[in-house]
């Protein structure tokens, strides 16, 4: 119904910037909360950031809080998530999702249905 597709990834050195987008494809976008996660090779995936169908609320992980913002632009169907002062363990895999919940409620716990390929962000030291 929903398909996703990542895109921005690649190498970059610690301190420096990307930002990732998230083109959507299907169902209605204004209504889908967006969330990004990464998972680094060996560890569980982590939740980074995530915001609501307005645009509105936001919500991002202790660990990336002040460097990293999460914004969409509706008309584009599509989510971003710009990373900047970035450091070594920021690399990993990243990951788009979305469901047709609020982001209030996947704070809660409320799974992601919806999830794109990943793509890949190496940070060197």
């Amino acid at each position: 119904q929903v398909q996703l597709v990542e895109s921005g990834g690649g190498l970059v050195q610690a301190g420096g910037s990307l930002r990732l987008s998230c083109a959507a494809s299907g169902g209605t976008f204004s209504s889908l909360t967006m969330g990004w996660f990464r998972q680094a090779p060996g560890k569980e995936r982590e939740f980074v950031a995530a915001i609501s169908g307005s645009g509105l609320n936001l919500y991002y992980a202790a660990s990336v809080k002040g460097r990293f913002l999460i914004a969409r632009e509706n008309a584009k169907k599509t989510s971003y998530l710009q990373m900047n002062g970035l450091k070594p363990e920021d690399t990993a895999v990243y990951y788009c999702a979305a469901v047709y919940r609020s982001v209030e409620a996947t704070m809660r716990g409320t799974e992601y249905e919806f999830w794109g390929q990943g793509t890949q962000v190496t940070v060197s030291s």
